[in-house]
């Protein structure tokens, strides 16, 4: 009776502990929240080792729990500089979801003026923040209106595009952009508020902006058009075995085909790997001259998945910001 008695105790006062430490916990986190990552990382550090000491008789498995429940993530902060992103380690990284995050744009009024060495541009990274579906639907009167449905992001932290590098130049007075090589697409869903989920490939392949002037400083925009790929590749099957470069010509079960075909199933059938396109804008809204770090927002439309062929593709609305770098300059 004495030990049931002691043991009971012992499981209230940890109980009370445990309790105390994640409200402390939770309450330092939303507090490191409003001044970026950076705090909230020293914070999680001190309340890591506060809740370690407070419950120092817990056992391990508790002690993940207690994490699991009270540690907030940082996704909801704001502030992520350059510096503060190039000095995290890949452990501190690890799992946060800030791999997918570009760093803050930089705030600056400087300008960069594009000649001699300075004709290249790297490190730009793409992080799309809002998503929309285009439709166009007809009213009661007959006139077509245009409706901007807002989608809900259904892909894991995998969608930003970054470590994209290209070419700068000048043509008749105007700064041109040319992408070249880097993570320039990533496979996103999107879901409507009616449940319909819409794929599409996120992109900026082969882009070529032109912009407003020759100098790179606050106020310029570039816009340009680029290609999308198709979201499925050639060895892509869908569920009835159906292909492009392999699988069947046409689903099993359909003998009538055989014997003249059936039109309504030509387009689930006849695959395809369409490339269709996409434009941006991109506008500067901060440059700092000394470092070569600039960056801003953009506005993307491109085309959805169009299941190889069988639908017709949808039109995707992609708002967020965006950061580039220009090597040479801090050299």
């Amino acid at each position: 009776s004495r030990a049931i008695t002691t043991r009971s105790a012992r499981a209230r006062s940890l109980s009370c502990v445990m309790r105390c430490s994640v409200l402390a916990l939770c309450a330092t986190s939303a507090a490191a929240l409003q001044v970026g990552p950076s705090a909230f990382q020293a914070a999680r550090t001190v309340a890591k080792g506060s809740l370690s000491r407070a419950v120092s008789g817990a056992s391990q498995a508790a002690l993940a729990a207690v994490f699991a429940a009270a540690l907030v993530s940082p996704d909801a902060a704001q502030a992520l500089s350059k510096d503060t992103y190039n000095s995290l380690t890949y452990d501190q990284i690890k799992g946060t979801g800030l791999a997918n995050k570009c760093a803050d744009v930089v705030v600056g009024t400087g300008s960069i003026k594009i000649d001699g060495k300075l004709n290249k541009f790297d490190e730009l990274c793409i992080e799309p923040k809002e998503f929309f579906v285009i439709e166009t639907k007809t009213d009661k009167k007959g006139n077509a209106v245009t409706e901007q449905i807002v989608g809900k992001m259904m892909t894991r932290q995998t969608y930003t595009l970054t470590g994209i590098d290209g070419e700068l130049s000048t043509d008749g007075g105007k700064l041109i952009l040319k992408e070249k090589d880097g993570i320039d697409y990533a496979a996103t869903t999107i879901q409507t508020p009616g449940g319909e989920r819409v794929p599409f490939l996120f992109t900026v392949k082969g882009l070529v902006a032109k912009g407003t002037d020759s100098t790179i400083q606050p106020g310029l925009k570039l816009a340009g058009d680029y290609v999308v790929p198709s979201y499925r590749t050639g060895l892509f099957l869908d569920p009835k075995g159906r292909g492009t470069t392999t699988g069947y010509d046409m689903a099993v079960a359909l003998p009538a085909l055989q014997a003249g075909g059936d039109d309504a199933l030509f387009k689930e059938n006849n695959k395809k790997f369409e490339v269709l396109s996409g434009k941006t804008e991109l506008t500067v809204t901060g440059v700092d001259a000394s470092t070569g770090d600039f960056g801003g927002t953009f506005v993307s439309t491109q085309a959805s998945d169009t299941d190889m062929g069988s639908k017709e593709p949808k039109t995707i609305l992609l708002k967020g910001s965006w950061t580039a770098h220009i090597p040479g300059i801090d050299e």
